[in-house]
């Protein structure tokens, strides 16, 4: 069951609440903030710690801002929270997700902050998914005054790694999703009250912004237009201090490997079980207390306490045990493991051959070729991408969709098997289409038979040269593919069996290629490259992670109960489609202190018929209401996208009432080529 979180309400610091506060920018631009800092702060100045986000600090983010700031000022430091600009009550346009000029006020906002007489100079930005990403994207900036980060569940790689091209291929599941929902939360007005004049017309003109989804389609490759914002590109860019976090079932989990071993400054990591929710609340448990463990980060680089951090593993992760495979779970066995260094010299590779269906064993003849075609409706057991572990979005029993993929199977192991990286597929692998795609799976299969999904990997073989360089597939021709599998940290028990599954398909991972593909695969040329890690004295002499704990939850009605999310599944036999809806309202309707009613929920459902790759299919749905007792703001946006064998085709509506009255009822249609998709 989950730990309880102890509620803290004894801080070191008297604080106060400084709200509007408005960060001038030189292009005119004012950034909406709300500041918490101690009382005595202009006598006695503090260091900043800031979060810069799209969501809203006056109805979107209240409780979580309310929590963490207020934790942060407690402890001495000014809790700053701020609206990028054309969200909430910031002025401006938010056009797209990771702008230059996001990243430009983001740096702007620094300078002004450090120069305030309540600052010290010193400034840290934190932040989850978003606010993770754009502290990254400011760091590498070099703002003199930032002096630490604290990046959770983000990306380094805005193309490959996030919701849009995983491994080359167009996200069926997430990529429309993702634009729905941005565009109806921008949507909502800014709060007449607090934007004061001129509120109105600022909200109409941000109705008129496109969806996002018009940006990411029509870049499908690794172009200049992804390279921004990716910190990976240089990460010699990026020398002050950084603390990731990151969570197994979570989706941004490898970069925060990536972060470990390129960039320059003092760097660590800690990697839980958690989903795409903060490690206080899981879930699965154990929970950590993340508050604490980033104040004793911000001590040590904002405040230049000799607290000893820096000498600490430079990642801690929990090394998971098995589970019987279920789409919701409470608690994760397993125990937390330390390196001191990332890449790790500690952990050794160990390759196993594949055979005749076999994994590990004797090398396969050279001329054994063995296939797998395409089943569209592989990967519907694979869960989320991005899993919040209380959605019933976890992966199933992976059997059912084993027995339609080309499988390898080890032995039962003979001892316990640990390992902590990326495991690598090393394929000699041909297709029989120009356009292809392939997806591998690696289960532990326990003796009862039930496999459970323990990592996985995907690749748009028309970008086997790089996501830069896309070439059409030589049909027949055989490539040599090196395919890393996400990274994890994971115990196989001794009894079970390892598996991988290799197939052509992955829906909605993967937006399938447009004919169903034939893949070949030469076991003799191929291998799994295993990152075994060997025991360590450093995993019981490690400090514990503290315990969950928060302040004081802010006094917040809930109007409306939450469904809950989950997903259902339908198949129809007379027209051979399966229909998956994953209902992402987990929120309900909330009443906030300053008066505010806020509601959201979105439905995504997706379609696809056997045997034919033409007939996927995803519709969103999203529903917003602002309230504040004199502007009432009904949202709806709905949002289609379907293909054909050249082109991606894309519909879609936002429709707002305010008061009753429609301002806007528009509806955009895109038609994107699919030239190596």
């Amino acid at each position: 069951m989950p730990e309880p979180v102890e509620t803290r309400r004894d801080f070191p610091r008297t604080i106060e609440v400084r709200s509007p506060v408005w960060i001038p920018l030189p292009d005119g631009t004012r950034l909406h903030a709300k500041v918490w800092l101690p009382v005595d702060a202009d006598e006695r100045p503090v260091p900043a710690v800031i979060e810069y986000g799209p969501y809203r600090l006056t109805d979107g983010t209240v409780a979580s801002d309310e929590q963490e700031m207020r934790w942060f000022a407690g402890e001495g430091y000014a809790g700053i929270r701020i609206d990028i600009r054309g969200t909430g009550e910031s002025t401006g346009l938010c056009t797209d997700e990771y702008t230059e000029a996001e990243t430009q006020d983001g740096v702007d906002a620094i300078a002004w902050i450090a120069a305030q007489p309540w600052c010290t100079g010193a400034v840290g930005i934190t932040g989850y998914s978003w606010t993770g990403f754009n502290g990254l994207q400011i760091a590498a900036r070099r703002p003199p005054a930032l002096k630490a980060i604290s990046t959770g569940y983000s990306t380094d790689d805005r193309y490959a790694d996030d919701v849009h091209y995983r491994g080359g291929i167009v996200d069926a599941l997430d990529m429309l999703h993702w634009s729905v929902c941005m565009h109806a939360w921008q949507a909502r007005p800014p709060v007449p009250a607090i934007y004061g004049e001129g509120w109105r017309e600022a909200w109409l003109e941000r109705l008129e912004l496109e969806p996002w989804i018009a940006h990411w389609m029509a870049h499908p490759t690794r172009d200049a237009y992804w390279r921004h914002g990716s910190a990976c590109e240089d990460f010699a860019e990026i020398d002050v201090p950084t603390l990731c976090v990151a969570g197994w079932i979570d989706g941004y989990t490898d970069s925060a490997f990536r972060v470990l071993a390129g960039v320059r400054g003092p760097r660590r990591a800690i990697v839980g079980p958690w989903g795409h929710v903060d490690p206080i609340h899981g879930p699965p448990t154990p929970q950590v207390g993340i508050l604490s463990e980033q104040t004793r980060w911000w001590d040590r680089w904002l405040k230049g306490v000799d607290n000893g951090i820096d000498a600490e593993p430079m990642l801690v992760a929990y090394q998971q045990d098995p589970v019987a495979p279920t789409p919701r779970l409470a608690d994760r066995p397993g125990r937390w493991i330390a390196e001191e260094a990332w890449p790790s010299p500690r952990i050794e590779p160990v390759a196993l051959a594949l055979g005749d269906g076999e994994l590990g064993g004797e090398p396969a003849d050279e001329g054994l070729v063995l296939r797998v075609g395409s089943v569209q409706t592989i990967g519907l057991d694979g869960g989320a991408w991005c899993a919040d572990g209380k959605s019933d979005d976890l992966p199933l029993d992976q059997r059912t969709e084993e027995s339609h993929c080309l499988c390898f199977t080890s032995a039962p192991l003979e001892d316990d098997l640990p390992i902590l990286g990326h495991a690598v597929l090393r394929l000699a692998l041909a297709a029989d289409r120009p356009r292809a795609h392939v997806t591998a799976r690696l289960s532990e299969v326990a003796p009862d038979g039930t496999s459970l999904l323990v990592t996985r990997g995907q690749l748009n073989l028309c970008h086997r040269d790089g996501h830069d360089a896309p070439a059409l597939v030589v049909p027949g021709e055989e490539m040599a593919i090196d395919l890393p599998l996400d990274a994890i940290a994971h115990r196989f028990r001794k009894g079970s069996r390892l598996r991988i599954a290799i197939s052509p398909c992955y829906w909605p991972w993967a937006w399938p290629s447009p004919e169903p593909v034939e893949l070949a695969v030469r076991p003799a040329g191929s291998a799994l490259e295993l990152p075994v890690r060997p025991p360590s004295d450093l995993d019981d002499a490690m400090r514990p992670l503290d315990p969950p704990a928060e302040p004081e939850i802010p006094p917040i009605e809930q109007v409306r109960p939450s469904s809950g999310g989950g997903r259902t599944r339908t198949y129809d036999p007379a027209t051979g489609v399966t229909e998956t809806t994953s209902d992402w309202d987990i929120g309900g309707a909330w009443r906030f202190e300053n008066g505010i009613l806020w509601e959201d929920s979105s439905l995504t459902t997706m379609r696809i018929a056997d045997g034919d790759p033409l007939s996927a299919e995803v519709e969103v749905r999203n529903t917003c209401l602002y309230d504040d007792g004199a502007l009432v703001v009904d949202i709806v946006e709905e949002s289609r996208m379907t293909c054909t064998a050249d082109a991606f085709l894309v519909s879609c509506r936002l429709a707002v009432a305010e008061n009753g009255a429609p301002p806007l009822d528009r509806t955009w249609e895109y038609r994107f080529p699919r030239d190596f998709a």
